[in-house]
């Protein structure tokens, strides 16, 4: 049985409002953008979508390269400038110097790159940072004080196997580069939620990947989940009530629970017609840190996936997003953190 106190931080936290902040002015919207904070403001950058045709009507998907930008005392987003190259799929964490943006792909191909967004004055301007260890896309990733973490992901845009890896980056030793450390102890995934709390790291869900008959990649949904901490290196936590792919991330942590609201629980992959899919689920599961156990968590007004999360101004942020499959939403989601 839950304690009393945490009972009441559920309640709490249940009772926070979810709000609607601009929306960015594509009415698209983009799947897994580069998101972040720089100089106190709201940066939204990449990103793909399928701008005319849906895929079940021959639709081709599209990676872009817009950088938009939010201050918190304007009321639409501002189009400040462009990607070095359209990307889409990578991961980005801020720092206090920028938005480092990492690997991602295009049409074409992985990347490994990884660059920092800052501004000289209005305009973006691109700093150059260590490539990651191989290609990737599709990972997770977050900062933890000076560090990086960067886990999973896909190598090539046809890959039949996930990366099993588990990468870090000192930013106080920039020049030393990307370290490979050694994986949590399941198998490769991509597309999996991250969290963080009290210096750990926490790594839930995600998809395997494997050569289905026809060499194309078949999607294992898993609902396994692990922390990581220096000291004492991965865990085995208790197993998620279901699997939550490509759900918002990084996942928020308050009292010692981790909340993941909506992504993918795989039950719905082979749903026809595509057109009339019904979305993500729209609930939340939550992960008590200290009794190792998951409840369910509040519903939420909104179906979401490969979509990032950003603090901002005291709000825990939804930056677009795909409702399903094939359809991306321009709204920007927010509530505020107790």
């Amino acid at each position: 049985m839950p304690s009393m106190l945490t009972v009441f931080v559920m309640m709490i936290f249940q009772q926070q409002v979810w709000e609607k902040l601009p929306p960015l002015p594509d009415e698209a919207g983009f799947a897994s953008m580069f998101a972040g904070v720089v100089d106190d403001k709201l940066v939204a950058a990449g990103g793909a979508n399928f701008p005319d045709k849906k895929p079940w009507e021959g639709g081709t998907k599209v990676w872009h390269d817009r950088v938009f930008v939010l201050d918190a005392t304007q009321k639409e987003w501002r189009l400040v400038g462009r990607l070095p190259v359209p990307l889409a799929y990578g991961v980005a964490v801020s720092t206090p110097e920028g938005l480092l943006c990492m690997g991602g792909s295009d049409a074409k191909t992985h990347y490994a790159d990884c660059f920092e967004i800052g501004f000289m004055g209005e305009k973006p301007s691109f700093k150059k940072y260590p490539s990651l260890p191989k290609p990737c896309a599709n990972m997770s990733g977050l900062r933890v004080g000076n560090k990086v973490y960067v886990m999973g992901g896909t190598e090539k845009p046809d890959s039949t196997e996930a990366l099993h890896n588990f990468w870090v980056l000192d930013l106080g030793n920039v020049n030393l580069g990307w370290k490979e450390l050694a994986p949590w102890p399941g198998p490769g995934r991509m597309l999996a939620v991250c969290a963080q709390h009290d210096g750990v790291v926490y790594l839930f869900s995600g998809t395997g990947l494997s050569r289905g008959m026809d060499g194309k990649p078949v999607r294992n949904y898993w609902k396994d989940a692990y922390a990581f901490s220096e000291a004492g290196g991965w865990k085995k936590l208790a197993d998620m009530p279901r699997a939550t792919v490509a759900a918002p991330t990084p996942a928020w942590a308050e009292n010692h629970l981790i909340t993941i609201n909506s992504g993918d629980d795989g039950s719905l992959v082979n749903f026809e017609p595509k057109a009339k899919h019904p979305g993500f689920p729209r609930d939340g599961i939550r992960y008590d840190i200290r009794n190792n156990t998951w409840s369910q968590g509040e519903k939420v007004p909104f179906s979401l996936a490969t979509v990032p999360v950003v603090q901002w101004m005291g709000k825990m942020v939804i930056v677009s997003g795909e409702m399903r499959p094939g359809i991306r939403t321009p709204e920007v989601l927010s509530k505020r953190l107790p």
